[in-house]
């Protein structure tokens, strides 16, 4: 087994942050752009190279503001995750010359589409991992919270 590093994209404009659209077992779920990072890649180009396959966008990668573990066997999905460990960096990113349609190029099988959601309204989202919809709502709102956010689902 090993472990995977995924580079997630936190994008914020008007109030609102911009989320994938995915559908699940008949339900639909929200996550942040972003994915694994292949050998030979930084998490920088991961990022960049995930927002153009999955939001058809251009990315600039600013400030890492979270760390996140997702160790599989410890959470809801264990039935189905046992094997998964990943180290995710959220990092503060803004779209470069954003073009009016997003276009994705290679979205991920479940994404069925990119959808910006009101900062305020996150918590009566299905957005994972869960408890990071309170820690973006704190930076949002300028309180401090933690970088290294542990094994959270």
């Amino acid at each position: 087994m090993h472990i995977r590093n995924s580079a997630k994209a936190i994008i914020i404009q008007n109030d609102k942050v911009l989320l994938t659209k995915n559908l699940g077992n008949d339900d639909f779920f929200y996550i942040l752009p972003g994915g694994g990072q292949e050998h030979g890649e930084t998490l920088h180009q991961a990022l960049i190279r995930e927002c153009i396959e999955e939001l058809g966008q251009h990315v600039e990668v600013g400030k890492l503001l979270h760390i996140r573990e997702y160790i599989g066997k410890n959470h809801e999905y264990a039935a189905f995750h046992s094997a998964v460990h990943q180290v995710e960096y959220y990092f503060i990113c803004n779209i470069i010359n954003e073009t009016e349609s997003f276009k994705p190029s290679q979205p991920d099988p479940e994404q069925v589409g990119i959808v910006w959601l009101p900062i305020r309204e996150l918590l009566e989202y299905e957005i994972y991992p869960k408890q990071l919809r309170q820690y973006i709502m704190q930076h949002f709102y300028n309180e401090n919270a933690p970088v290294y956010l542990g094994d959270i689902n």
